[in-house]
């Protein structure tokens, strides 16, 4: 544990790409392959159970380190963080322990046959082993709060040079669902794959996003310099959906979010066209509500999100489909390499077969003879409830992860509005004493009602300067909350707009962010809740 915590301490102190490798190197040459393995597990997201709850954790702290609730409170609302908070507060170690991080996470997942006492009196003695950094990264793991501002694909070069594989192969094998109790490093490692893991899917391709702008002149013929002619390109709709790989393999079938997340029971009626694919086919697309031959918009499909039960009636109200827009294996057989003109034909005679074609759709090709016309068509995709567009290398293979060249998405410029910031709240790790987390409002009639909350969009320099006038103009204070005097004024752009009956403005936003801080107004100027209302999507 004692490496582990130091790993994380190492990898927070530095932002430069080549030291965080060094580093993960170092750390994963040190240690056991048990060690190797579940580091991989946490740092993909891969947490074990929780087996002891906040509460706990906070009470059974303040006991040990004779703190008063309300110290508590007023140091957890400077910190912003529980884990850090804690680890601040409890006395230094009396005694030691050298314990891997493998045998600590033995015991957390043995904890679910203790009872109350029991966990209470192991996870105090654990604490008076530790010093305060391993502290804070132990509760992370109990928390399954665990995070590390490393991407997945350092971690991955790491590996890859130690293995002597290629990064896509690293990529690949760590994908699906596996968890460090039955995956050992050596398989993680070996020259073939012996894998018989039938549900792991392919790592994803990602576009590079082409530069926002009303210009749009400008902007084709920016286009038009860099990408060459517009018939080398393949041009479909962006859709505003869960990114999503449909696999059959072996009579199983599997779908897996962008995100790794299993959902194969969050859609059962997929379930049938994907049955009823080739064995061996596993697509990429995505799946939007989909209702009257049209796509839904983007929070009809969240009613589905989180919900643990699908009543009939929520599958009637709010069905799905899938548009499929590449295909990657075929009857067992990895094709990412094919251009993808060839995919394409491929993936249109499997659509034309399939017995469903009104859940198995197919991303619709969109056809320019020009830049500047496509700039154009562009234009139409809010009404059509597309993001944009999506252009594709006639040529290229299916890649891993977000390359340069080959896919670029050409979003359509965001929704904006001017809005007053209302509320704030502090950031957490190195933001942590920085007010960062903010709430905007527009006015209805002589008052300001909040409707969005953002915390990106800002530069460093201007975080600072907003930090100070908050410390200085704030007019109440609940819990870790800051009302703050309504004086600034900032222009937040955003995806899309739907009507809400949870909020209090009646509606909510799609991906709100700060897009710039309007000096230049004053609160007066801020827009109006009618103004915001006019965004809606007309109905029918």
């Amino acid at each position: 544990m004692k490496n582990f915590a130091n790993l994380f301490l190492a990898l927070d102190e530095t932002n430069k790409t080549n030291e965080r490798i060094k580093i993960l190197k170092e750390y994963l040459l040190q240690v056991s392959d048990e060690d190797k393995i579940n580091m991989l597990a946490l740092f993909t997201g891969r947490k074990p159970k929780r087996q002891i709850n906040s509460t706990q954790l906070k009470d059974w702290a303040l006991e040990q380190s004779k703190t008063p609730d309300w110290l508590f409170r007023e140091s957890y609302d400077v910190v912003g963080d529980l884990a850090e908070t804690i680890s601040l507060l409890l006395p230094l170690p009396s005694n030691q322990q050298d314990k891997t991080l493998s045998q600590w996470i033995t015991e957390i997942k043995d904890l679910k046959d203790k009872t109350e006492e029991e966990k209470k009196s192991w996870l105090l003695a654990a604490w008076d082993t530790m010093d305060q950094q391993e502290k804070f990264v132990f509760i992370k793991i109990l928390t399954g709060g665990f995070r590390v501002g490393v991407s997945q694909n350092l971690v991955v070069k790491a590996l890859a040079d130690i293995a002597q594989l290629d990064t896509a192969t690293i990529t690949h094998r760590i994908m699906g669902n596996w968890n460090p109790d039955e995956f050992t490093f050596q398989q993680l490692i070996a020259a073939e794959d012996a894998s018989t893991d039938n549900s792991r899917p392919y790592p994803f391709f990602l576009a590079y996003p082409i530069q926002e702008t009303s210009d749009l002149q400008k902007t084709a013929l920016e286009i038009e310099s860099s990408l060459g002619p517009i018939s080398q390109w393949q041009v479909e709709w962006k859709w505003d959906g869960i990114r999503a790989q449909i696999i059959h393999r072996k009579g199983e079938i599997f779908i897996w979010s962008r995100g790794e997340d299993l959902a194969t029971d969050k859609f059962p009626e997929l379930h049938r066209f994907i049955q009823n694919l080739p064995d061996g086919t596993v697509l990429d697309g995505e799946i939007l509500a989909f209702k009257n031959n049209q796509p839904l918009p983007f929070n009809i499909l969240q009613t589905r999100i989180g919900r643990k039960t699908l009543s009939k009636k929520l599958l009637q109200e709010n069905p799905v489909a899938f548009i499929a827009y590449d295909i990657l294996e075929l009857e067992g057989i990895a094709i990412r390499n094919k251009s993808q003109s060839d995919r394409r034909l491929l993936l249109e005679k499997l659509q034309e077969d399939s017995l469903h074609p009104e859940i198995f759709r197919i991303s619709e090709l969109v056809h320019a003879q020009s830049w500047d016309e496509l700039a154009v068509v562009r234009e139409q995709s809010r009404a059509k409830l597309a993001e944009g567009l999506m252009l594709k290398r006639k040529a290229a293979s299916y890649q891993v992860g977000r390359k340069r060249g080959d896919w670029w998405k050409w979003k359509i410029d965001p929704l904006a509005i001017d809005a007053v910031l209302i509320y704030a709240q502090k950031g957490h790790g190195r933001r942590a004493d920085l007010y960062t987390d903010y709430t905007f409002a527009v006015w209805d009639g002589d008052k300001l009602v909040p409707f969005a909350k953002a915390y990106s969009g800002l530069t460093d320099k201007e975080i600072n300067q907003i930090d100070y006038f908050i410390k200085r103009n704030t007019l109440e204070k609940f819990g870790p909350v800051r009302t703050v005097k309504p004086e600034l004024v900032f222009e937040i752009g955003f995806e899309g707009i739907n009507k809400s009956s949870r909020h209090k403005s009646g509606v909510a936003l799609r991906f709100p962010r700060i897009l710039r801080w309007r000096t230049d107004k004053k609160k007066e100027e801020a827009d109006s809740l009618e103004s915001l209302m006019l965004l809606l999507p007309k109905e029918g």
